[in-house]
């Protein structure tokens, strides 16, 4: 990302036992809430980061990281892996199969995904009232 963002808060860390991903839901909606007032807005970034915690849970490996940035109001989230678990019956990588990038790309104003054999990123950015 070109665009110099400040970090709200750690990064937050977890692995895909236990109760991380409903933390991390929690901990994005409380830190976007800093930038964005709207809370239908906050129900949707907390909607896009429970789909991307999804998705690395059931298809990652590793440690889970949760990251939440802004530039004025620009919020942006990232949710990062170690990468893909394993691969399908065919060998390749598991892509989403679900609808969660489909939630994500329709709700966020941009988004990306990357995967590489050691880690996968997924980020999203949002705008108020763009």
């Amino acid at each position: 990302m070109t665009v110099e963002m400040e970090r709200l808060g750690e990064p937050f860390g977890f692995t895909g036992d236990g109760d991380g991903g409903r933390r991390a839901r929690r901990l994005v909606r409380e830190r976007a809430a800093k930038v964005v007032a709207d809370e239908r807005l906050l129900d949707d970034i907390e909607l896009m980061t429970a789909e991307g915690v999804a998705n690395a849970v059931l298809h990652g490996s590793g440690l889970i990281t949760v990251t939440v940035s802004a530039k004025g109001r620009r919020l942006h989230v990232e949710v990062t892996d170690g990468g893909p678990a394993h691969g399908g019956s065919d060998g390749l990588p598991r892509l989403d199969h679900g609808r969660g990038l489909t939630v994500i790309d329709t709700l966020a104003d941009a988004w990306g995904f990357e995967q590489s054999p050691g880690r996968t990123r997924l980020w999203f950015t949002v705008t108020p009232g763009r």
